[in-house]
Formats: C-alpha cells, structure tokens, sequence
C-alpha cells in the first residue's frame, strides 16, 4: 500500500460516508489543524469533516502537488465547493497546503492545513470581504 497515494485518492474521492473511513487513515490520537479548528483524535477529526459537508455543497479537494520525506509529505491542493446560504451558484475555489507525519504504521498522526482564510474565504464574503479588501489594499506594499 502507498500511504501517500492511498490517502490522496481518499481525499479527491472524499464523500459525507467516506468519513467513516478516516481510522484507516489515521491515528486513533492523530492532531489536526487549519485556520478554524485545533483538535486531537480522529472522532473530532471526521466531526469536522462531517461539519465541512453540512456547510457546503459539493466539496471537493483536488491534489496537484507532493512532497514526500521518510516521515511525511507535503501536499498543495485545490479546495472548490459552493456556499449553501450564499451565492449557491457560485463554485468557491480555496487553494492551500497539508503537512502531514505518519506513525510507525503508516497513518497520519499530524496534520496541518495551511491556506489564506483572509483571501481565500473572508474577503468572498458580502460585508466582512469588504473590510478585508480594503485592509488587504491598506497594507500592501
């Protein structure tokens, strides 16, 4: 089994009822992290997941890139998905990375996601995108 391209398959085919099939992939006690959640376990793990597909419509992760080590990988994606309150029509792209660790038995025991929630999502947003495009254009260079 390649870890690697078990795990990216798992995510670019990712579905509500494939939640249930994180312990495969991960560490009972595994650390997970992104812009909006800190949590350990993969109960709270898949809860987020879980969370993702109440939220959205049509999520969907697309892998473009890897970087793999012994212990790790790093992995860039593509996020797209459509908000179900706001604009519903609209596909959303959110662009980020993973750094990810597997234990002793080839599961993820860390994992950090790193993207723009300012860019990526806030400043998409009716009122709030407004303020952060114009503290985005007050602060640039």
């Amino acid at each position: 089994m390649n870890r690697v391209d078990d795990l990216v398959a798992y995510y670019e085919n990712l579905s509500e009822g494939s939640v249930d099939d994180l312990a495969r992939f991960y560490a009972p006690d595994a650390y997970f992290k992104d812009p909006f959640n800190e949590v350990r376990g993969v109960e709270a793990i898949g809860r987020i997941l879980r969370h993702m597909f109440r939220q959205v419509d049509g999520p969907r992760f697309a892998v473009s890139e890897r970087v793999v080590a012994d212990n790790g990988v790093m992995l860039t994606w593509e996020f797209t998905f459509r908000f179900r309150q706001w604009r519903p029509h609209t596909v959303q792209r959110v662009r980020g990375a993973s750094h990810l660790r597997f234990d002793g038995e080839g599961r993820v025991a860390y994992h950090r996601d790193y993207w723009d929630a300012a860019e990526e999502m806030y400043a998409k947003l009716p009122l709030i995108g407004w303020i952060a495009r114009r503290l985005q254009r007050a602060l640039q260079a």
